[in-house]
């Protein structure tokens, strides 16, 4: 048959993950190194396991309420309240979703119409531009830069506005380029963001991964955004926990109110086991948060020396768990250098433009992985690019 005829054309537009082909070929490979997969490498602390089995054996594994359980609920709120200043009412402000992807879609989907222009701060995580287009939007990229330190500007802001513009996304701190938006600069956006009347999606999942004495915040904070800005958060990074898929969102009850709706029909509610074990870590996790973080910000201290000592340009990441450097000197585009430092070397990265045009000369390289790694790693780039004559 041919299926194509069948097949939504929208669907097939889409292009694949530009991150998953090295995924495919580091499977393949026996005893390649992994600084491209971007989860924590700790497993989730036994005593948020614990509460996950536990709540299997006392035979809790029906459906919960579409919002989530309301422990959870109220969980979530205090912990927004007490890491980050904002306040959410945990019955009709938030809502529990499958990870933060779901609730990044429920966002989009349930603020959009079709001709609404998405901005999209670029080089950024690879969901926003296809969830943009299967609501029936139209993604507008605004490239960042090195040179910035990847941070949105009001100029850049300001220039890609038009009278089609809806909805804002910021994606920090960013995946793929540890880059960070601190107070002062949300302070310079959030006058644009109200002339022109634009909704916005912080996707806040690294909130937690911020470093250099720099304490996240969410544009939500600012006076008058919380109005106008849906939170995506969940305990994937933070807690390790990303094979449980918990996320949620927080924002006005009638955004709320509506992707609930969405959530219902798609999904239903998320796992229950899962949604006990994040009861625990919520409760309990602040601990390890810190403990977590304090690994990282060790590791990426070192990453990103190692990579300039290897004559690579850096810019100093201040969140999540991503360096960015430029490979532009190497003559190689970003997917030829992954390609050949993984078959060559056996060292997986993902190539910059993965994550959008503005990416290409640069290679996302994660430090969520063992330091006795990251040296090999870094050893075997130094040759390869010895090899290159860089």
């Amino acid at each position: 048959m041919e299926y194509e005829r069948y097949l939504s054309a929208k669907v097939q537009s889409l292009q694949p993950s530009g991150i998953r082909r090295f995924f495919d070929i580091l499977n393949e490979m026996k005893g390649a190194i992994s600084l491209s997969v971007g989860e924590p490498d700790f497993q989730t602390p036994w005593h948020i396991r614990d509460a996950g089995i536990y709540s299997l054996e006392k035979g809790f594994t029906k459906y919960t309420p579409n919002a989530g359980l309301s422990d959870l609920r109220d969980e979530i709120s205090a912990y927004l309240e007490r890491r980050f200043d904002l306040q959410y009412d945990p019955k009709s402000e938030l809502l529990v979703t499958v990870g933060g992807s779901e609730a990044i879609d429920l966002a989009v989907r349930s603020l959009i119409n079709p001709g609404d222009e998405v901005l999209i701060p670029e080089p950024s995580f690879v969901c926003y531009g296809p969830i943009a287009v299967m609501a029936g939007g139209t993604p507008v990229m605004i490239p960042l830069t090195a040179e910035n330190e990847f941070r949105l500007s009001p100029a850049q802001l300001e220039a890609a506005i038009t009278p089609r513009s809806k909805l804002l996304v910021l994606p920090f701190p960013c995946n793929p380029t540890g880059g960070i938006m601190e107070r002062a600069d949300l302070e310079l956006l959030a006058p644009i963001i109200e002339k022109h009347d634009l909704m916005v999606v912080s996707d806040e999942i690294y909130a937690e991964l911020t470093y250099g004495g720099v304490h996240h915040t969410s544009i939500a904070n600012l006076p008058g955004m919380a109005a106008r800005t849906v939170v995506v958060n969940g305990m994937s990074k933070c807690y390790s926990m990303t094979g449980w898929r918990m996320g949620y969102a927080a924002a006005p009850a009638p955004i709320i109110k509506q992707m609930t709706k969405l959530h219902q029909y798609c999904i239903m509610s998320a796992p229950t086991t899962s949604q006990y074990a994040a009861i625990e870590a919520l409760r309990r996790g602040d601990d390890d948060i810190e403990a977590m973080k304090e690994e990282y910000d060790s590791r990426r201290r070192y990453l990103v020396s190692a990579l300039r000592e290897q004559g690579l340009d850096c810019f100093d990441p201040k969140g999540a768990f991503y360096a960015f450097p430029s490979i532009r000197k190497t003559g190689l585009s970003s997917e030829q250098f992954c390609e050949r430092f993984l078959l060559e070397h056996k060292i997986a990265c993902v190539p910059g433009s993965a994550f959008g045009p503005s990416g290409e000369g640069f290679i996302r390289v994660c430090y969520a992985a063992s330091m006795q790694n990251m040296e090999v790693a870094m050893d075997r780039l130094g040759q390869f690019l010895r090899e290159l004559g860089v």
